[in-house]
Order: C-alpha cells, then sequence, then structure tokens
C-alpha cells in the first residue's frame, strides 16, 4: 500500500523547512551546505510524488528530471566540499562571520 500524496507532500514541506531553519541559523559552512543538500532531497521527494501519483501510472518525465538533477546536484556538491577544504586550508576556519572579517 502506497502512501498518501497529502502526507509524502507535507514530509518533504518539513524537511525543506528544516533545511532553511538550518541554513538560515547555522554559520558553519559545512552544516550550511547539508542544509543545500536536505532542501534538494525535499524537492526531489516532491517530484517523485507527483510523477507517481498519477492515476496514468509513473509519469517517466518526472523520474528523469529527478535523476538528472540528482546527477547535477551531486556533481555541485563535490565541487562544492573542494571548495570548502581548499578553503580551509588557506584559512583554517569554515565559519561564515571569521571568513566575513578576513575579506575586509
Amino acid at each position: 500500500m502506497a502512501l498518501p500524496v497529502t502526507l509524502l507532500t507535507v514530509f518533504a514541506a518539513l524537511i525543506f523547512a528544516l533545511g532553511v531553519y538550518t541554513l538560515a541559523s547555522k554559520r558553519h559552512l559545512i552544516k550550511q551546505l547539508v542544509a543545500i543538500e536536505l532542501m534538494i532531497n525535499a524537492a526531489h521527494l516532491n517530484l517523485v510524488t507527483y510523477a507517481t501519483s498519477s492515476s496514468l501510472g509513473v509519469d517517466p518525465l518526472g523520474m528523469g528530471f529527478v535523476l538528472l538533477s540528482l546527477g547535477v546536484g551531486a556533481a555541485v556538491i563535490a565541487v562544492a566540499v573542494i571548495l570548502l577544504v581548499h578553503v580551509y586550508r588557506l584559512t583554517g576556519t569554515l565559519d561564515v562571520d571569521l571568513l566575513r572579517r578576513l575579506r575586509r
């Protein structure tokens, strides 16, 4: 038995809200990167939910879009992690406030 669309949408909204809260409240760049990943995964959950909820069956366009988005998202996160490692090696910190002070 499949879960109802409403329940999955509410769950995706909660995950997205958690990502927004973490992005707004945390000052560590790795935590902010995890928050962005949470928000992207909530969007993926919504896309998969609505792609499979049709009475005609599974929508291949929605699933293809999610697969493409997963691949691009993984590449973006990999580049972001590489940049964070480089920033940490140069500055010794990943705190946003300290990095803003270094810029001045």
